[in-house]
């Protein structure tokens, strides 16, 4: 009788550990959807910035581009308080300061958002010519509120797109508004199509 009671034991333990190394990815995933949501509540986090982050064993690794680097140590600590992350990793690149990438940015994204087949992306639907004439020139340093699946990031000059379309048609058409723009050196299109694997 005490044999059958311990293998029983013994397989009760096993499921147990089956179960728990099985519920791990999920943990993992759902402590990821807790930062996003973290980072995607903060004021200051645009079409401008482009984070991303990994977990793994209560380590959070933060990277990407930010815009204002005060939105840095905002992310910082909004991951830190999110349940299960023990540490946080930066290495969340800050852009440079330069009026002429200010340029190229509010240039790129009235060419992306502006253009009639991509402004579906845009949020709200559109530009108006309020967004491309009063925020544009009123509030220089700023980034357009709302949520943008087109994330636009310049470093000296040089612009990156990153995020999410539906097509290939409009990844292309992108790329080809934001090499329209005056004063860019060159233009990297890195978009990915939503339900494509990413590499």
């Amino acid at each position: 009788m005490n044999i059958l009671r311990m293998k029983l034991v013994v397989v009760a333990c096993l499921a147990s550990v089956s179960l728990a190394l099985a519920q791990e990815p999920t943990r993992n995933q759902d402590t990821v959807d807790d930062i996003r949501k973290a980072i995607l509540r903060l004021p200051y986090y645009g079409v401008f910035d482009f984070l991303a982050v990994h977990y793994d064993k209560g380590t959070a690794n933060l990277s990407g581009y930010v815009y204002q680097p005060s939105l840095a140590r905002e992310v910082i600590a909004a991951t830190r308080r999110v349940p299960r992350v023990d540490e946080v990793v930066d290495k969340i690149e800050r852009l440079p300061a330069s009026p002429h990438d200010d340029d190229i940015r509010w240039r790129t994204f009235t060419q992306i958002y502006g253009d009639s087949a991509l402004s579906r992306y845009a949020a709200g639907g559109g530009l108006t010519r309020f967004d491309r004439r009063y925020i544009v020139t009123r509030y220089p340093g700023m980034q357009p509120f709302g949520y943008y699946p087109i994330h636009i990031i310049v470093n000296r000059g040089r612009t990156l797109l990153l995020g999410i379309v539906d097509s290939e048609f409009d990844k292309t058409l992108a790329g080809v508004r934001a090499r329209e723009v005056p004063g860019t050196f060159g233009v990297d299109n890195e978009l990915v199509i939503a339900g494509n694997p990413v590499p």
